[in-house]
């Protein structure tokens, strides 16, 4: 491993198991950011960003994930990127944790072990100590929700834990603990000096009703889907939502449980978690139509919710399957505005995928449509939007999927070692916009693409 970086489970998994991964790849050197971070601050400086989002690696900072072992190189990478970026006037936006723990803490049960809260924990606590003085945002954790379904749920992604519901329910358990206690870490022993800001990132997604009469089901999926992380950290009363709590209670006493799978909070807990952000960090992409399943006397709720999620066929596809639907991103900042007494909401992730090539309309066309209803939502909703990211920069490792999916506004040539940037149409459309402050388009690029999207 480079520079003394430990292994995390992302490392073992890829190694381990190239056959889960689309095209057998790995990150081991992905868009080699590592060496080439003076580069790609200066596509930032050319695009004119205020901002730029990036996650650190715990194991490259702490290689055997414990605190007592510092990586002093690891250190000062993340040093000298944020001395470039802010010598070039762009804010860092840095994400502690975006699903890479150290592959030690893993084989002591990862996720589903408590003690994951201290570990965490302390490798914040180093973060907040090392680097914080230059760092005015912070994120605890990206995309709980997801990674609790796809790791140890499902167990397609890293670190592949088939667990079923009981995986899920603890791993964000934990997760939210964890997130809890990073932020009362910094509140308490760093903000005054850093005076900074911090939170968590959700995925969520746009809602629709498949039937125009079923509201009901609108709410309660978005509750299971969004309102899992964000009820117990945005809300006045804390604590997972009554949804949520009262049908996997019931669904869990019909499956034969002796108590819910969902865990429970502590009221002391509750409280703890509760009210433990700075703004509310919205990863947003695609959206659902939703429906009630019936329920069927003496059985358990559907999926425990009692909701089927589906897409519409008319909706255009991307790479990654996230159907492009703008109106539901505007849906969403107003559920998350009404919901939550209106937080001040940053977009920490918006974005489009396709299979590769330079001439990307069709990115140009998602970008244009999704921040327009986010204007929108500003301008018309009265919804809090402080920021805008999105995703990403570069061509980049998309987990399961390698090197198959291209989410970056820069083409990155993975075949070639020097891992050539080559700026995309997008990213001269979106220079345009940061530049001139205005939402543009080609007129005739919509009139050759419209078709396809």
């Amino acid at each position: 491993p480079e520079k003394g970086k430990g292994e995390s489970v992302w490392d073992r998994w890829t190694h381990e198991h190239p056959d889960l991964i689309r095209d057998g790849s790995n990150g081991d050197v992905a868009c080699d950011s590592y060496h080439k971070y003076k580069e790609d601050v200066q596509l930032l400086k050319n695009m004119g960003v205020d901002f730029y989002r990036f996650s650190l690696s715990w194991s490259r900072i702490l290689p055997t994930g414990y605190a007592n072992v510092v990586n002093q190189e690891g250190l000062d990478y993340y040093k000298n990127l944020i001395k470039e970026l802010l010598d070039n006037g762009i804010e860092p936006f840095v994400t502690l944790y975006h699903w890479d723990h150290p592959d030690v803490f893993e084989r002591m049960g990862g996720w589903m072990n408590e003690t994951m809260v201290e570990w965490i924990s302390d490798y914040a606590r180093v973060v907040f100590k090392e680097l914080g003085a230059n760092i005015k945002y912070f994120i605890t954790i990206n995309e709980p929700n997801i990674f609790c379904i796809s790791g140890y749920s499902e167990g397609v992604k890293s670190p592949g834990k088939k667990l079923g519901y009981l995986g899920k329910y603890l791993c964000m358990h934990n997760m939210l603990k964890a997130h809890a206690k990073i932020y009362h870490i910094y509140d308490t022993e760093f903000r005054e000096q850093q005076k900074g800001h911090i939170s968590i990132v959700l995925l969520c997604a746009g809602v629709f009703p498949k039937n125009l009469c079923d509201i009901a089901a609108v709410d309660t999926y978005y509750q299971f889907d969004c309102g899992w992380g964000a009820h117990p950290i945005y809300s006045t009363t804390g604590d997972y939502p009554a949804v949520m709590k009262t049908r996997i209670a019931e669904s869990s006493k019909l499956d034969g449980f002796s108590k819910s799978i969902l865990p429970e909070f502590s009221p002391e807990w509750v409280q703890y978690i509760k009210g433990t952000s700075d703004f509310f960090g919205l990863n947003h992409y695609t959206s659902r139509l939703v429906e009630t399943v019936p329920r069927v006397p003496g059985h358990a709720w559907y999926d425990y919710s009692g909701v089927k999620a589906s897409v519409d066929p008319s909706w255009p596809n991307t790479a990654s399957d996230l159907q492009v639907v703008p109106s539901g991103f505007r849906e969403v900042l107003k559920k998350i505005s009404n919901e939550y007494d209106y937080p001040p909401i940053i977009i920490t992730e918006n974005g489009f995928s396709d299979r590769d090539g330079i001439f990307d309309h069709l990115r140009i066309f998602y970008l244009h449509l999704y921040m327009k209803e986010m204007l929108s939502a500003i301008q018309e909703n009265g919804c809090k939007v402080k920021g805008y990211f999105t995703w990403s920069l570069l061509d980049s490792f998309e987990w399961i999927y390698g090197y198959t999916q291209r989410f970056g506004m820069v083409s990155v040539n993975f075949t070639d070692p020097n891992r050539t940037r080559t700026p995309k149409w997008s990213m001269n459309w979106y220079k345009h916009v940061i530049e001139t402050k205005k939402l543009s388009i080609d007129k005739p690029l919509i009139a050759a693409n419209h078709t396809d999207i």
